[in-house]
């Protein structure tokens, strides 16, 4: 394969949690008095990290959040995850491809180490990327908004895992399927292949290939 490390975006990408997760944010804010619509949420704030959602409610509506707003909202969406999360078809197959060609992979997702963790072990996938090494770099192959600060669509996310895994970011690809996500790998000097299960392509302005089916991948690796 033509990079050296592929970099996944975790919701939406590894494991099918945007539409859980949208909903359960559309409602809590609308329970909250910030009335939202599933679509609206899914515009606003798919890909980022938590501290977006403090930011857009802010600017539009001049009030803060609960204080407790990021505790419950997890809360509620990791009892949903661990009742019906499910991984994002043909994804696995797409590791253990990645696995058997020696191509090192990782894990970079706004959300945070808990949520993501809750995800790859509810899904079944948590043993393809555990903290193990995979051919080079420190070992940690899960990196998340929290370590950096600055989450999607800034670069310092992607950025961070490539020099954790001690790979140039111009030899990375990224996989990522929100407008902010590809915003960021570009932002780092990354290839990203956007994933349009979701997201119309046309939202996906810039990715270096989009693609809508989990078998396409390899081949846009290659």
């Amino acid at each position: 394969m033509r990079y050296d490390l592929v970099i996944f975006d975790n919701d939406g990408v590894l494991v099918d949690s945007e539409p859980i997760s949208n909903r359960i944010l559309a409602d809590y804010l609308t329970e909250l008095g910030h009335p939202t619509t599933y679509e609206e949420s899914l515009r606003d704030y798919m890909g980022g990290a938590v501290h977006r959602i403090h930011e857009v409610v802010r600017e539009r509506s001049g009030e803060r959040l609960p204080a407790g707003f990021d505790e419950t909202f997890h809360a509620r969406v990791f009892e949903a995850f661990r009742r019906q999360l499910e991984p994002v078809p043909g994804v696995a197959e797409v590791l253990e491809e990645l696995g058997a060609d020696g191509v090192p992979y990782c894990v970079a997702s706004s959300g945070s180490h808990e949520r993501i963790r809750v995800a790859l072990k509810k899904t079944g996938l948590f043993g393809k990327f555990g903290e193990g090494r995979l051919g080079c770099g420190s070992g940690e192959r899960i990196f998340s908004a929290e370590d950096v600060g600055r989450g999607k669509p800034e670069p310092d996310l992607f950025l961070h895992a490539a020099k954790e895994m001690g790979i140039a970011p111009e030899r990375c690809a990224v996989v990522e399927d929100s407008p902010l996500g590809v915003r960021a790998a570009l932002a780092a000097g990354m290839d990203v292949h956007g994933f349009t299960a979701m997201t119309p392509a046309a939202k996906l302005a810039g990715a270096t290939a989009v693609f809508g089916d989990m078998t396409e991948l390899p081949g846009l690796l290659r």
